[in-house]
């Protein structure tokens, strides 16, 4: 008999070491390569006021030496064996992938053990990935569409770690040293909440013995608690804000609110009602209502986050600067017909069935059942979670989706964050 291609408890192998990380792996006989991919509670989060960016600038520095060996030398053993291994930090976690054969896979995880336990910071390479984190911040300030993001982040998360961004800016960058990015690591790295998944044509028992040969004696007693969400109350009143940026031709509108987070027993039905009210593109109801009919945005959707808090539910678009309002009161629009009336059973129907058809595209490659194995053991949501997918989304009816929407969503009381210049 044939394994299924959905991944579940029967191929599924979980074990927990004594220090607290959590292997996932499971075989695919007919991979010559094996994936990793993973994180670690150390996260934006934990970046001091006064030195935000400070997560993300040490899991950039990871690769750049280790007390056994320089950045040229980690980089030499990934390419002698074509193999691949990177981090970035998120607003949680810092995670990492990599990739190589499947007789590889000791050296790959003994490379990332070393890097995750014994980074030196080296201040040559160090300085450079300065430079060139500035220079990504450049980037970013200069961009319509970040640079409203950014606001959006302010204005539906007051007073709230998400307002911030995770990347820093260019004064908190410039005032990170060597010894800050030590004293992140040495605080926050740890095993304890580590998930680490495997997939590949390797053996998953032989997987997780090898993680644990890499990795189970790693050690922080001192490792804190990741630290836990101020309480976030729906808004009252709209609120707004621009960002002028002169010499711009297009202003960049985001507009929503809070969502729900990703094991919030709502999130199904929102992602349906995201996927009616825009996250098909030119397909959802924004696309139709403010691209295709009123041919005011070069681009126009929404999107549902979702992690271990709440992330934004949100309708972007680009448009001329003399179209801004016109834009901003169809998409309000669409989002009150969303919350005001149930979405059509066809519509519900192509949601549904998009979504099922998704899945097992999505888990084609090792590195997309990475992702999923990841994304049930990080949010609880069983091992069998994909497996019952198909029958948890036909279950959702269109009262659902309304009721969703009318829980997180409330038309008259958005965060709506624009970008672009003053004048058309």
């Amino acid at each position: 008999m044939s394994r299924p291609a959905i991944p579940g408890p029967q191929d599924i192998t979980r074990v927990e070491l004594p220090n607290g990380i959590v292997v996932l792996a499971r075989a695919n006989p007919f991979s010559p390569s094996v994936t990793i991919s993973g994180g670690l509670m150390a996260g934006a989060l934990n970046n001091p006021p006064d030195k935000l960016g400070l997560a993300d600038f040490t899991a950039s520095a990871l690769m750049r030496g280790t007390q056994l060996r320089d950045m040229q030398a980690i980089y030499d053993t990934l390419e002698s064996a074509g193999a691949s291994l990177g981090f970035s930090a998120g607003t949680h976690t810092t995670g990492f992938h990599g990739k190589c054969l499947a007789e590889d896979l000791s050296m790959l995880l003994g490379l990332l053990a070393e890097t995750l336990t014994q980074p030196a910071f080296p201040a040559a390479p160090v300085e450079k990935l300065r430079n060139q984190i500035l220079t990504g911040l450049a980037l970013r300030d200069d961009d319509t569409g970040d640079r409203a993001g950014m606001l959006f982040d302010e204005l539906a998360y007051p007073d709230h770690p998400y307002s911030l961004p995770e990347e820093g800016q260019p004064w908190t960058v410039k005032a990170i040293t060597r010894t800050d990015l030590a004293v992140f690591h040495a605080a926050h790295y740890g095993p304890r909440g580590l998930l680490l998944a495997v997939v590949g044509g390797v053996d998953p028992q032989v997987a997780a013995e090898a993680v644990a040969a890499a990795l189970g004696n790693w050690t922080n007693p001192s490792q804190p608690e990741p630290p836990a969400l101020p309480a976030l109350g729906p808004h009252s009143a709209e609120r707004r804000g621009r960002v002028p940026m002169p010499g711009k031709s297009q202003t960049d509108i985001l507009l929503g609110a809070p969502g729900p987070a990703r094991n919030d027993p709502q999130y199904v039905a929102a992602a349906l009602a995201n996927d009616v009210l825009g996250g098909f593109g030119m397909m959802g109801r924004i696309g139709e209502s403010v691209r295709e009919k009123a041919g005011l945005a070069y681009y126009a959707g929404s999107n549902l986050g979702g992690s271990l808090g709440p992330g934004p539910w949100s309708v972007s678009a680009g448009v001329h600067p003399k179209d801004e309002e016109q834009a901003i009161d169809l998409i309000k629009q669409e989002i009150r017909r969303l919350v005001t009336e149930p979405v059509s059973a066809e519509e519900l129907a192509d949601s549904q069935e998009a979504a099922i058809g998704r899945l097992p595209l999505s888990l084609e490659t090792n590195g997309g059942v990475t992702g999923a194995l990841l994304n049930m053991e990080r949010h609880n949501l069983g091992l069998d979670y994909y497996q019952r997918y198909p029958e948890m989304m036909r279950a959702v009816t269109r009262e659902d989706s309304l009721a969703a929407a009318r829980q997180f969503l409330n038309p008259d009381a958005l965060a709506i964050a624009l970008a672009g210049p003053l004048e058309a």
